[in-house]
């Protein structure tokens, strides 16, 4: 009996000794990786506005265009967040969260971030067709 305590004792022992071993360190997760990089770019255009009224207008007239439906404008965040289901399956949900900042006086940069089904839509595609609509509904915006 005495020879199982200490056998479990030394078991405990050697797991508390392990478990108290440091980790290894790791990739900072904060650091921006290469493809985060990547994908920032097609996430994000300028474009020569000064007016940041007009340009969450136009955010709101694009994604409506799209089909989505605003859940949320916050003009002073420069935040607009949209979402639909995708046919023909209704259970699938893309969502949309679209930033306009002021990079300089004249120009606005303006980012958009989809995901479907809460997985980050990654193909270039599907941004540009966003840009494309944005840049028809600002000119139907400025005329």
């Amino acid at each position: 009996m005495r020879r199982a305590w200490w056998g479990t004792l030394a078991i405990a022992g050697t797991l508390f000794v392990q478990g108290c071993e440091t980790p290894k360190p790791t990739q900072d997760l904060l650091a921006p990786t290469e493809a985060q990089m990547k994908m920032r770019s097609f996430q994000t255009r300028t474009f020569d506005l000064e007016d940041r009224h007009l340009a969450m207008r136009a955010v709101i007239a694009a994604l409506q265009d799209l089909g989505f439906i605003i859940e949320r404008a916050n003009e002073s965040l420069g935040l607009v967040t949209a979402a639909r289901f995708a046919e023909p399956n209704y259970y699938d949900v893309v969502g949309i969260t679209v930033t306009v900042r002021q990079e300089t006086k004249e120009r606005m940069m303006i980012r958009a971030n989809a995901i479907h089904n809460n997985k980050p839509i990654e193909d270039p595609k599907v941004y540009q067709n966003f840009f494309a609509t944005l840049e028809r509904s600002l000119f139907v915006s400025k005329t």
